[in-house]
């Protein structure tokens, strides 16, 4: 297998903290390894950018050497198993310190370990203090226990993975599901329905407003799957299809409409159309929310109405009061003509009783337009 030194260190990565079970395992993997091949060292090591690491060891107490003085940094260029009978007769160890000082090495052997995906990472070896072979048996062990080495580290490697798996999983579960109780508290919370329906027009969620509004008008639970229609006000029905329609089509809409007229529990709702899309941007349902704004209409009829006694107050002031107060204005000036002698008091007293009545109306329609309270009158 063709491969980078950066890939070959990536797997060595999977491997550097090994489970105290395993390491077991290994450490009696090599004590019988050293047993059957006559060696008073037994090594299973790893190699990464500068250090040889001793995973499972038997006969040293020291955990790792430098790469650039390891035998093993040749093993895993080799193929299978890499023999070096007298290390004193070998150009490339001779002046090696490990072979010219302690622990003086005059013998290596070492079978490389290689991931399943093809990745050399590193030996399981044997090092003696004196020159010698290993018989085909020997060899033939060192190869087989070296296959298991590996299936121990990467059996590690697969279980710290699945428990990692599981546990990234579990809080995720958590986190989800800590997420949705936030929402569905919101949601359930809120006076106003709301409710996600699929294109074709089945339930998928609702809050607990939706869920009363169907209860307290047609007299059913509100259940998943339910079919939206069955709780749309036939008058409008026609409408919130040709609304929902829309909304599949990728356009929000909002609408106002009244709703179960001529009855107890008539009211009126403001809805909103939105369209629900999932991760391929397809366009999958919509979500539904409904206000009610009874309230809000009533105090705009409400207003009509008081801004049409305001017309009305407006019309008699401008128009029907300036008679009576132009007639006595006209008769003033008669009686200021000293050579008319007849008696204007009649007249003025007809005039000022009509100007009274339309003072009274104005009162009236006041008292009427701000909701019964009195205004003061001075007669």
């Amino acid at each position: 297998m063709n491969y980078t030194e950066q890939q070959r260190l990536t797997a060595v990565d999977r491997f550097r903290e090994l489970d105290a079970n395993i390491t077991a395992d290994l450490n009696e993997l090599v004590n019988l390894v050293a047993e059957i091949c006559e060696a008073p060292v037994a090594l299973v090591t790893l190699l990464d950018e500068s250090t040889q690491w001793f995973k499972a060891a038997v006969g040293t107490e020291i955990d790792c050497t430098d790469r650039q003085i390891a035998f093993c940094n040749t093993t895993i260029t080799a193929n299978g198993l890499y023999i070096i009978p007298d290390t004193l007769n070998d150009i490339n160890f001779k002046n090696n310190p490990l072979v010219t000082g302690a622990p003086h090495v005059r013998f290596y052997a070492g079978a490389t370990l290689v991931t399943k995906d093809g990745f050399a990472i590193g030996s399981l070896c044997v090092v003696d203090t004196k020159p010698r072979e290993l018989n085909a048996h020997q060899q033939k062990t060192l190869k087989v226990m070296a296959k298991q080495v590996v299936h121990l580290m990467e059996l590690n490697w697969s279980l710290s993975t699945l428990e990692e798996k599981h546990r990234i999983e579990q809080e995720q579960s958590v986190a989800i599901t800590e997420s949705e109780l936030k929402l569905k508290a919101i949601f359930d919370s809120s006076n106003d329905m709301h409710l996600l329906v699929d294109n074709n027009f089945e339930v998928i969620a609702f809050n607990r407003s939706a869920e009363a509004f169907v209860m307290q008008n047609y007299h059913h639970s509100l259940m998943h799957r339910d079919n939206i229609l069955d709780y749309t006000d036939p008058d409008i029905l026609s409408q919130f299809k040709k609304c929902f329609k829309m909304a599949l089509a990728g356009r929000a809409i909002k609408r106002e409409w009244m709703m179960m007229a001529g009855t107890p529990n008539a009211c009126w709702k403001i809805t909103t159309f939105i369209p629900v899309k999932n991760n391929a941007d397809e366009i999958i349902g919509v979500a539904l929310s409904s206000a009610d704004i009874t309230r809000h209409k009533k105090q705009e009829a409400y207003i009509n109405v008081q801004n049409e006694a305001l017309r009305r107050i407006a019309l008699i002031q401008s128009h029907e009061l300036r008679r009576p107060v132009a007639s006595l204005l006209g008769i003033m000036d008669l009686i200021k003509m000293e050579n008319i002698t007849f008696n204007y008091f009649d007249l003025m007293e007809v005039t000022v009783n009509e100007l009274d009545e339309k003072i009274r109306g104005i009162v009236k329609d006041s008292e009427n337009t701000l909701g019964g309270r009195h205004l003061s009158v001075v007669a």
